[in-house]
């Protein structure tokens, strides 16, 4: 049995991945495959695939407890099957999702997606946490939280994220781990259609999964990030699963929505635009800028004629280039998740290309600022220097502090070129937990959001559930708020400073909580005037 690899192999190009799947693949064309069924990884005929046992539950579908295991691959005979090996903290799983959903789309029940959620972080072992993400990222097919990674041993996964394809006979065909593999994927799916279509085994009619839903409509859905404005009296929140920036006064009184309420990649008016899933703002004036993170791209909000346009990216991801920037409108952009103003600058959080990057207005040009795009801790020059899904930016004014969530770190990035990264807190990828303490002694646990405010580095300790404060001084880390219950926060990925008052992206229960920072009473924004998007 295999154990898994450092995330950081798992960024395959597409490239890379279409010669893996080429030498692993058995189909039609008869190549061998690494099958976990048989020593030594080599097969010379068809292997049945393993039972989808093990998982300590099922979520996205409809089933009693005492049906434990209600899909059985006997069920699922006459139909392809896409094992999705992902866990939910994981850029590159989160990545994979849109192919997925196209593929469904394109072979509506003839191709059954099945969700294998095998945890990284400790946190992603609750079954609320994966229902949480089953939501926020909209996904359509069933999942299996496989806990105790039982199934991802029997089928001999190695990194995240894994896509394992099954025959409509039961059999085991091969897999393929990394993102971009949705041509790959398609191929030979195409090819599985129609071998077995001919042979008039395949079934076609859809399967109704009965999947689970959130019962009622809130006026926030899982939002990403919050900006206080207090200058401004202005409130900017990222809503983010509503595909839309929600605006209000800092008392919650809405002053407008733009976007839609769906997602799309639409530039006009507030009411017509459209995002995917936007997190980080930054504000200028008149003029907020938003990471349109699904769309891979930056956006533009004109607040004052209320009008959207795109200023940087294409709308594609982009994954192959890390070393070199360009005029904004014609470079990819891979998951901005977070954006920070600073000297006439935007300082980027490309989670997708583990780098910090900058989009400079004047010149209308992107570029790397830190990072060398490998998926890892490692402190140095700017370019010599290694990050790991940065997610949340805030400064003192002296230096970018960055969020670096998939190793559960804190970073002090230098507008001095000449001056080096380094390391607050944090180990590396494996390293996590929830312990105070100073320097290389603190454990964080995927945290997604920073602020500073009176010389101290406010955390949103995400998969914690809590807030941190940190002193970039002597690197001094306690919990400031939050018992680690859903109800008091759960999983906030955004904070804001006005004033004294600080402002939290509570994610998963659908709202803003304000906090006062002197007496850490703390409640839920009143929100006036703001509702659910029209469906």
């Amino acid at each position: 049995m295999s154990t898994p690899v450092r995330p950081s192999w798992k960024n395959w190009g597409r490239a890379v991945a279409l010669i893996a799947f080429a030498a692993v693949l058995l189909g039609v064309g008869g190549a061998q495959i690494e099958s976990p069924a048989v020593a030594g990884g080599k097969a010379k005929k068809k292997v049945a695939a393993p039972e989808l046992t093990g998982g300590v539950d099922w979520l996205n579908l409809a089933r009693t407890d005492k049906n434990r295991d209600p899909i059985k691959i006997e069920d699922l005979k006459g139909r392809v099957v896409l094992l999705d090996f992902w866990t939910l903290c994981c850029i590159n799983c989160i990545h994979v999702l849109p192919d997925l959903a196209k593929l469904e789309a394109k072979y509506p029940g003839v191709l059954v997606v099945i969700g294998v959620h095998s945890p990284k972080f400790e946190n992603e072992k609750k079954t609320e946490s994966i229902r949480k993400a089953i939501l926020r990222y909209e996904i359509k097919h069933p999942v299996i939280n496989d806990a105790d990674m039982k199934v991802w041993r029997r089928y001999g996964v190695r990194s995240w994220p894994t896509l394992v394809l099954i025959d409509p006979e039961g059999n085991y065909y091969g897999q393929v781990s990394g993102e971009g593999v949705y041509e790959v994927l398609d191929d030979h799916i195409g090819k599985l259609v129609k071998e077995f279509k001919e042979r008039k085994i395949l079934k076609e009619e859809p399967i109704d999964f009965a999947l689970v839903k959130e019962s009622a409509p809130t006026p926030l859905y899982f939002p990403g990030k919050v900006l206080a404005d207090e200058k401004g009296n202005r409130l900017f929140i990222a809503d983010s699963t509503h595909h839309r920036i929600v605006i209000t006064d800092l008392e919650g009184k809405k002053i407008a929505v733009a976007g839609a309420g769906d997602a799309g990649y639409k530039d006009g008016s507030f009411e017509e635009a459209k995002f995917s899933d936007p997190q980080g703002m930054a504000v200028d004036g008149d003029k907020l800028y938003v990471a349109d993170r699904k769309n891979h791209s930056l956006r533009l909000l004109d607040l004052k004629n209320q009008t959207v346009k795109t200023i940087a990216g294409t709308g594609a991801q982009d994954r192959a280039d890390r070393q070199v920037g360009g005029p904004a409108a014609k470079t990819g952009l891979n998951s901005p998740w977070d954006i920070l103003l600073h000297d006439g600058l935007l300082y980027i959080a490309m989670a997708g290309h583990h780098q910090i990057w900058t989009y400079d207005p004047k010149k209308e040009t992107v570029r790397p600022y830190a990072g060398n795009g490998r998926e890892d801790l490692e402190d140095g020059t700017l370019f010599e220097s290694s990050f790991a899904q940065p997610s949340g930016l805030a400064t003192d004014g002296k230096h970018l502090y960055v969020a670096d969530s998939e190793i559960s770190a804190i970073r002090s990035v230098p507008f001095d070129v000449s001056k080096h990264v380094k390391t607050l807190v944090g180990e590396g990828l494996f390293e996590f937990g929830d312990v105070e303490g100073v320097g290389a002694k603190v454990r964080l646990q995927h945290a997604l959001g920073v602020a500073f405010h009176d010389k101290l580095l406010f955390v949103a300790d995400t998969y914690n559930s809590k807030i941190k404060t940190l002193d970039p001084a002597t690197r001094t880390c306690v919990t400031w708020y939050g018992d680690g219950t859903a109800k008091q926060l759960s999983e906030p990925g955004g904070l804001s400073f006005a004033g004294d008052k600080l402002y939290v992206a509570d994610t998963n229960n659908h709202r803003i909580v304000v906090i006062d920072a002197k007496t850490k009473t703390a409640a839920a924004l009143n929100l006036q005037g703001v509702e659910p998007p029209k469906k």
